[in-house]
């Protein structure tokens, strides 16, 4: 039996005016989908406890069957693995963004306008990270670039417990009252200014201001955390998985874990990303000896973030196709599989950030009928179904007893 998780980041919205008062998923096409549906188990799902933040990290960890209550330590330490950095117990790390603010006089009343810095190319971004290491890297302090905009600070022998926001949560906003606070605040506050004084005339920076393009003219700090130690998936699971995704935290997850890690071509973590590469590598790795696959998908969260409904219906869409390709080829190839469909957290466009309200879900399986009345795959039919899963950690035992 092969099991396959198609996991479509922050797919899950709200009714959208523009759109006709449907959400993306209902407005969609997706014949795949579709036809699925009236076929599987369609239900929601808490991926959130209680008290946590509807972070990727949170509900990732939770659809990927780790108990976030037990083992979620923070955001940035789950990237910081991934990218290969060799953490120590003591280490606190802290997701480090380029982004850009506005050119207010004042560091304090500036406005993030944009958390990804128009999603920077990696190299431009990789530029920028090692001139600002020249002035920021320390015995206390170490910088590490990473991909596009999202880059790792290290703080030797730190302390957590700060008040910091993720820039995604504040789009728009003037970032006044949501700069870091706490043992390290005045520290990152500084830090951050300085970025700015450093960023804003470099040429990287000149060159993408003649280009249309949005400047990295800041960093700015949030997601601490230590490392954590989660358990094999293998041993917990009796599976050999692995996990496919264009974003560190995803990865860190899996690397942690034990599971391997599938490189994939052309995966960016937008709506250009590769969608049938990641479906295709997905397929090969069950079919090469793998029984699990975690194929994330970053887009939507992306296209929601950005208050983009067009592209995210797009990304939407796509992602059917990837679930086309999966069901045809396992289909063919003679193999009796599940797959889960279903987003980690809602990122709706009207307010473009995470929220915790119970997610959509799709389970399906050519071995078992799980038919429990729904016509489409969207988060009204999976509501009217009345199938609930109370504890996000526990979406897994459903998938591999399917």
């Amino acid at each position: 039996m092969k099991y396959i998780v198609i996991l479509g980041d922050g797919m899950a919205d709200w009714k959208i005016e523009e759109l006709g008062n449907k959400t993306c998923l209902e407005s969609a096409v997706t014949p795949v989908l579709d036809k699925l549906a009236p076929l599987s188990e369609v239900g929601l799902c808490k991926t959130v406890p209680d008290g946590m933040k509807p972070g990727s990290d949170v509900a990732n960890m939770s659809v990927l069957g780790f108990d976030p209550k037990k083992y979620y330590t923070g955001r940035s330490p789950l990237e910081a693995v991934s990218m290969g950095i060799d953490l120590r117990p003591t280490d606190v790390t802290v997701r480090c963004n380029l982004v850009t603010l506005s050119d207010d006089e004042q560091y304090e009343n500036k406005v993030m306008l944009d958390y990804s810095a128009g999603e920077i190319s990696t190299a431009e971004a990789n530029e920028l990270i090692q001139y600002l290491k020249k002035h920021f890297d320390s015995r206390k302090y170490k910088l590490y670039a990473g991909i596009s905009y999202r880059h790792c600070l290290v703080i030797k022998d730190g302390k957590i417990g700060n008040k910091l926001t993720p820039p995604h949560d504040i789009s728009d906003k003037r970032i006044t009252e949501f700069l870091p606070e706490g043992e390290y605040g005045q520290a990152f506050r500084q830090l951050m200014k300085e970025s700015y004084n450093l960023l804003k005339f470099h040429p990287v920076n000149i060159k993408r201001i003649k280009e249309g393009k949005n400047p990295a003219n800041s960093i700015w700090l949030w997601g601490e955390g230590t490392k954590p130690a989660l358990c094999s998936f293998e041993q917990e699971r009796h599976l050999k998985g692995g996990v496919i995704s264009a974003v560190d935290l995803v990865r860190g997850i899996g690397v942690l874990a034990g599971m391997k890690i599938i490189k994939v071509d052309g995966i960016t973590g937008n709506y250009e990303t590769n969608f049938q590469g990641k479906a295709n590598c997905a397929v090969d790795a069950l079919l090469g000896g793998l029984d699990y696959v975690y194929v994330h998908m970053e887009a939507p969260d992306e296209c929601g973030h950005q208050g983009d409904y067009r592209h995210k219906v797009y990304s939407i869409e796509q992602i059917d196709k990837v679930v086309g390709t999966v069901v045809k080829r396992l289909e063919d190839a003679n193999e009796k599989f599940a797959v889960l469909v279903c987003p980690d957290h809602y990122t709706p466009v009207a307010c473009k950030t995470h929220v915790g309200e119970p997610i959509p879900y799709l389970l399906y399986s050519n071995a078992k009928n799980l038919a429990n009345g729904a016509k489409r795959y969207t988060e009204d039919e999976a509501k009217a179904t009345g199938q609930y899963v109370g504890e996000g950690y526990k979406l897994i035992e459903k998938l591999i007893s399917a």
